[in-house]
């Protein structure tokens, strides 16, 4: 028994050494054990503790009873006397109780009268017809004068008169004759019932309220309640609770409470006597728990193995309940209860109006380039910008200026693009998705004006099934982009054809089960279609609205896997590109009547292939002057060949850079070219490439910003880092490891970095040289969070093994050691942060749970949280608390919020969640359905987001989109009409401001 009760005193930061790796089922047991433990010893000591109180009160009744009525006190005396009511033998409270009252009926009619008098204040009530006897029976006896004078000063005698200075008293009742301290509140809720109940007995056995067993599993909450309900602070044990009168404490806790406050739970006892009123007995168990936890603490002998056990309870004679329904508030996530106080600052909480931020978010810039799995999305405009997407935006870079535009109508990850003839409009598809109920969304191309990024024609609102797909989008060219062909992302790849003035729908047919990888009609006859993808070439001629399909014939030659790409060359011969390296000219032929027979019709078949790379051939390029450009994958070279497909030149790209994937021209030399590693370069064969946008390849969940430069750093699966200048908007510095990062932190220093990764390891980076300088290891899990003190002595590392290591941090961040370790969490640590002396730590974990830690004092677990209601944080990462209740929506999982953080200024907070948004809410914001600024922009879940260090701009990261995109603070009004609150499209300069939702 012992040993289960020291085990309370041994959770600490590092837990016990004993059993480091119990399993949870086992705990529940022993937990379970505690309990019963627990709760036999409340039940002994709260017997013990009633016997002593009467035996103290039974000399100072005693002595008021002589000093009021020597005569009655002589009889009370004789009855105590033969009772053994003074012997030296232990009575229950129920036998101590009825000795008072049978004394008292066994002294006369008179004494009678007065001792029912003065047990009525103990429990007994006086009823009227009693009262009424009263004079008469003073007048048969002629002591009316002596009665009266007696009846009087019994009915003022007060418990405190007689009690010796140290015993401590309750604020608001004082107990009346022999009235026990603490148990006052059990008569008055009896009365209460008694009241309500009519029918019920009036006399409760005190035996049946202490001996009656209850639930093990209730004496958690019990504990847990008592905690809560506590008056006063625990950093101020002498406070007395709070002076409201019984009737008021009772309606406080037994009234209606809102679903989100805190409230009372409903307790299930067993083997109960009084199953009719289970709130009675509810009422009488909390007592029992806070007079056995007094006694605890008052007992040398239980001190120390209770102590963390009472920690929460009150003072000698406290008072539960009395705290109002505005001091903690609770929410549910997956239904299970989080609770949360409200701090001290905050005096009405019902009165708390949340309000819209008074900052808003303009898109500022977007960091990476799509080029790992699509193709054909990278064009140059005569403007001097570069046109390409990423998730759901569309960036118009100018190259020279080094200015970004931004297109936004699309509400899903654009697949692909098509610049119109005339060079200004630009055609763009995106894929359907689902919304956040999982509904699927409707897919549309978006036809726009490059100059003025409007919107000019919305086509195929919900015809295109799962969106477009990648590359399949070509305007016609002999008839200055009348038509859009567009190939949809379904089973059957229905290939439609558009009127683009118009918006209506020409022509569709079913293509092929396999994939289409590109479309295009012929530049001299609007009327001819090709679609190339997995082993197929097919010609489309469309006549009356109707199609007609040949198939292109190999022949003799191999039949390649895939046919990446085409063009038309300027004799009107197409080019494709396969997965063998191979260049194929085809051309119409006769048809072969001995193979085909008779009746058949001419066919498209090979001319000659060409070897022109090692591996595929991922794009092809016609120049004005009728020259071919390839690009190929596995030897990343990019070829130049003449009219008579003769090569000229070429060059290769850096391996870093990955293969290519499209080439656009610039002009006669230059040319952009897009990679499969997200880059895009901009060179020429004479002077090589250099990178003008680079990105990272896979999801992204680390980011840190400098804490006192411009510059951020980002982790992803990809194994690499990379740091990023946001007002140089480039690359500064990318390395890679052996694993990949999953969170990072700055060191206050602003020197180093710290990086942890998916394996449990994590490593300390010089931003100058690019060096680990230090290295460790902690647990086998991935790594969640990296946080720095403010005052930079301490790193605090969150494992995904439940555990947060803090580590002392000397010479600016260079040199560290082990200072202890956090242990209580049930779940992996998600979220944690420092409060702003560097003493104490708030951490959320997978299960929803909120903790808190002092560092300073030994890593040890602050287990009453209302200590903690008041401390402030120098960051808000953690996505539950109290200041940021508003921003969880009705019904969330628990995983809708990714991450957040607050501003430097503590003005707003910014938000990521789980359905591609970044939100913008007031802060603080406790109060649920708090209103915010909604931005689009990520086509993936948004895994972080960052203030910079002066609250200029925010940073956030997308998961599988791989973008980065950087907002601007801006300062606005409120009352701004809704298109443009809603408007999609933005500048760098200058952008809208979304919806408020």
């Amino acid at each position: 028994m012992d040993s289960s009760t020291n085990s309370l005193d041994d959770v600490s930061a590092d837990g016990s050494t004993d059993f480091p790796d119990r399993s949870s089922s086992m705990e529940v047991r022993l937990q379970a054990q505690e309990d019963e433990i627990t709760l036999l010893k409340s039940s002994l000591a709260d017997a013990l503790r009633r016997i002593r109180m009467h035996d103290q009160l039974l000399p100072l009744l005693k002595q008021q009873l002589i000093a009021v009525n020597p005569s009655a006190a002589r009889v009370l005396n004789q009855v105590c006397y033969s009772d053994g009511f003074t012997s030296g033998r232990k009575l229950s409270s129920s036998s101590a109780n009825d000795g008072i009252y049978h004394a008292a009926t066994a002294a006369s009619q008179q004494s009678e009268s007065i001792v029912s008098n003065a047990n009525g204040l103990i429990g007994s009530r006086v009823s009227a017809e009693q009262q009424r006897r009263l004079p008469s029976l003073d007048k048969a006896t002629q002591t009316e004068p002596t009665m009266s004078a007696l009846l009087r000063h019994t009915q003022s005698l007060y418990l405190e008169d007689g009690l010796p200075p140290t015993e401590l008293m309750l604020d608001g009742t004082r107990g009346k004759l022999h009235r026990v301290p603490g148990l006052e509140d059990e008569e008055e809720e009896d009365q209460v019932d008694e009241e309500v109940g009519g029918d019920q007995e009036k006399e409760t056995s005190w035996a049946s309220s202490v001996e009656e067993p209850i639930q093990p599993t209730t004496v958690r909450s019990l504990q847990r309640e008592e905690c809560l309900d506590r008056s006063c602070s625990p950093d101020e044990p002498g406070s007395a609770p709070a002076s409201l009168g019984s009737d008021q404490n009772l309606s406080l806790r037994s009234g209606p409470l809102s679903p989100i406050q805190e409230g009372e739970k409903t307790l299930v006892r067993r083997n109960s006597e009084k199953l009719a009123n289970p709130e009675r007995q509810r009422k009488r168990l909390d007592k029992k728990a806070a007079s056995s936890a007094n006694l605890l603490t008052r007992s040398p002998s239980l001190e120390s193995r209770a102590k963390e056990l009472i920690a929460s309870a009150g003072s000698p004679g406290s008072r539960r309940g009395t705290y109002s329904q505005e001091q903690s508030i609770k929410m549910f996530i997956r239904g299970r209860p989080i609770t949360m106080y409200v701090p001290s600052n905050i005096q009405n909480y019902d009165n708390l109006k949340m309000e819209l931020p008074s900052e808003r978010l303009e898109l500022d810039w977007v960091y990476g380039y799509r080029g790992r799995d699509c193709r054909a999305n990278l064009f140059f405009l005569p403007s001097g910008e570069a046109v390409y997407f990423i998730a759901c935006v569309i960036v118009l870079y100018h190259i020279k200026n080094r200015m970004q535009r931004h297109y936004r109508k699309h509400t899903d990850s654009v697949r692909c693009l098509a610049v119109h003839p005339d060079n200004v409009r630009v055609a763009s598809g995106q894929t359907a998705g689902v919304d956040k109920d999982g509904k699927p969304m409707q897919a549309c191309v978006h036809i726009w004006d490059s100059t003025t990024l409007v919107t000019l024609q919305q086509i195929g609102l919900g015809t295109f099934q799962r969106g477009v797909g990648m590359g399949s989008l070509a305007f016609s060219i002999a008839d200055s982009g009348t038509f859009l062909c567009v190939i949809d992302d379904s089973n059957e790849h229905i290939l439609s054809v558009w009127d683009c003035t118009k918006g209506t729908k020409h022509a569709e047919i079913k293509t092929t089960n396999e994939a289409v990888f590109d479309v295009d009609f012929n530049p001299s006859d609007s009327n001819n279609i090709i679609t190339c993808g997995k082993s197929h070439v097919y010609f489309w001629t469309l006549s009356a609205g109707q199609f007609t399909k040949k198939q292109g014939i190999f022949g003799k030659y191999k039949k390649p896997k895939f046919i990446h790409c085409f063009v038309f060359s300027l004799t009107g011969d197409v080019l494709t590109g396969d997965s063998e390296g191979n260049i194929l000219p085809w051309a119409k032929s006769a048809a072969d009547t001995k193979t085909l027979g008779k009746g058949a019709k001419e066919t498209y078949q090979i001319v000659r292939p060409i070897k022109a790379h090692e591996g595929s051939v991922f794009t092809l390029c016609t120049l004005k002057c009728g020259a071919l450009l390839s690009g190929g994958g596995k030897d990343r070279k990019i070829i130049r060949w003449s009219a008579d497909l003769a090569p000229e030149r070429e060059c290769e790209i850096p391996e870093k850079f990955g293969a290519v994937r499209t080439v656009a021209v610039v002009d006669d030399e230059g040319l952009l070219v897009g990679t499969t590693r997200n880059a895009i370069l901009r060179g020429s064969f004479s002077d090589g490439f250099v990178a003008i946008v680079q990105g990272h390849l896979d999801e992204m969940w680390g980011l840190a910003t400098h804490p006192s430069q411009n510059i951020f750093l980002s982790c992803s699966h990809d194994r690499q880092v990379c740091l990023w200048n946001t007002e140089e908007h480039n690359l500064d510095w990318c390395i890679t490891l052996e694993e990949y990062g999953l969170c990072a932190d700055f060191c206050p220093s602003g020197s180093v970095v710290s990086v942890g990764l998916s394996t449990g390891r994590w490593v300390v980076l010089d931003l100058v040289t690019k060096e680990v300088i230090s290295e460790f290891i902690d647990g086998n899990e991935q790594l969640s969070v990296m946080r720095y003190s403010p005052d930079g002595r301490f790193l605090a590392v969150g494992s995904h093994d439940n555990f947060i290591y803090i580590y002392s941090v000397t010479e600016s961040g260079r040199r560290y050691s082990r200072f202890g370790r956090c242990n209580g969490h049930s779940s992996f640590i998600t979220h944690l942060d420092w409060s702003k002396d560097s003493c104490y730590i708030v951490s959320n974990s997978g299960d929803y749970e909120i903790l808190y830690w002092d560092i300073a004092g030994g890593c040890k677990l602050l287990r009453n949280r209302f200590e903690s209601k008041d401390r402030e944080w120098a960051s808000f990462t953690c996505v539950l608390g109290f200041h940021v209740i508003g921003v969880w929506l009705e019904g969330s999982d628990g995983t809708d919020i990714n991450a957040l953080c607050r501003s430097h200024n503590e003005r707003v907070v910014a938000v990521a969640d789980d359905f591609c948004k970044v939100h913008l809410f007031q802060y603080p914001c406790p109060k649920p359905k708090a209103p915010s600024y909604k931005y689009e922009g990520h086509g993936s879940h948004v895994t972080n987001v960052c203030f910079t260090h002066n609250d200029s701009h925010l940073l956030s990261i997308g998961g599988k989109d791989t973008c980065i995109l950087q907002w601007k603070m801006t300062r606005g009004g409120v009352g701004e009409s809704r298109e443009t609150l809603a408007s999609a499209s933005s500048t760098s300069t200058s952008s809208p401001e979304p919806p408020a939702s």
